[in-house]
């Protein structure tokens, strides 16, 4: 939503913007039940359809984005979703879309589709027609199930422009790390729970994998698991050819309370209001990818101990450095 374009060709929400949207807003994506049979209803639900029915959030991301398509955004996107009928994920991508006008889909549908987690959000269908007239169906749902950290669905994006000549970058070898600076911002996790034991688990059945613990473990476990080893594979990486400081990951580790667990603006802790006010901080990396390397990593020290990341805004940058001769 911050890539889209208003009227003027100017983004359609500032940074500064989405901790409002999510204030106001959230009360009525993620509806709160306070009667004493909720437990028991969650898990009924969790086994015969999702928790939410996602109807608002249908109405207001068509209503804000419209008709605005994939090769309309301000700058390059590159979004992971997944086709449950073709059993693979699906990239929408800036660079993509110029040679395949079949995922030019509508922004609101892109937005819906990688919002449809599992269990809490129902699975999106819609379709789109490329230039001779052929319709593609989707049938989609949240691209975390494959890729819930997309840094690598982001660096293999570049790689596939660089090895195609692309002026939007250096001429430089396609996997050629060194030139590579990646910024990644997480969307927030809870300081670490023990969440399930295997003597919980060894009694699980389908329902219980389902709705086990108050909660969702299969969802939870393959959102982690895919998350997690992203980062172990490019910390290892990019330590392997010595530039680990060109890697930077940064998910704030503090909250007790996820995004869907929010009934009233009232009822919001304070320390979540603290971290979504994340603007100032974040201009800090900006910032820092234009420095030398030197003065970069002195920034990048900093971003590690002090940046306050937006939760609703999982953003990813690369950049591709130039050489030391083209600086």
């Amino acid at each position: 939503m911050l890539t889209s374009p208003n009227g003027d060709s100017r983004p359609l929400f500032a940074a500064k913007d989405i901790n409002q949207f999510y204030l106001d807003h959230c009360p009525r994506i993620f509806p709160q039940d306070s009667h004493q049979f909720v437990p028991v209803a969650n898990m009924i639900k969790a086994v015969c359809g999702p928790k939410y029915n996602g109807k608002y959030l249908h109405m207001i991301l068509k209503e804000i984005l419209g008709s605005t398509r994939l090769h309309e955004t301000l700058t390059n996107v590159v979004i992971p979703t997944f086709d449950i009928k073709r059993l693979q994920p699906t990239i929408f991508s800036s660079y993509e879309v110029k040679k395949n006008p079949s995922i030019n889909a509508f922004l609101s549908d892109i937005c819906i589709s990688t919002s449809a987690a599992p269990s809490y959000l129902p699975a999106h269908y819609f379709e789109t027609e490329d230039l001779p007239g052929k319709v593609r169906e989707f049938n989609m749902i949240d691209g975390g199930v494959a890729a819930n950290n997309p840094t690598l669905v982001a660096m293999g994006e570049v790689t596939k422009e660089i090895m195609g000549g692309s002026s939007d970058f250096f001429a430089i070898k396609p996997l050629d790390y060194r030139r590579f600076l990646v910024i990644s911002l997480g969307t927030g996790a809870p300081k670490y729970q023990e969440k399930y034991s295997a003597d919980e688990a060894a009694k699980w059945g389908v329902f219980g994998w389902l709705a086990g613990g108050g909660s969702t473990p299969l969802v939870d476990v393959s959102m982690q698991s895919s998350s997690d080893m992203v980062d172990f594979h490019l910390s290892a990486l990019f330590r392997a050819v010595h530039i680990e400081e060109n890697y930077l990951r940064i998910c704030m580790v503090s909250f007790a309370v996820g995004l869907d667990n929010m009934p009233s603006n009232e009822g919001l802790n304070p320390h979540l209001i603290e971290h979504l006010n994340f603007h100032n901080s974040a201009t800090v990396v900006k910032q820092s990818i234009s420095l030398d390397k030197p003065t970069r990593m002195e920034h990048i020290s900093i971003c590690r101990t002090s940046l306050k990341v937006a939760l609703h805004c999982h953003t990813l940058h690369v950049v591709n450095l130039p050489r030391d001769d083209q600086r």
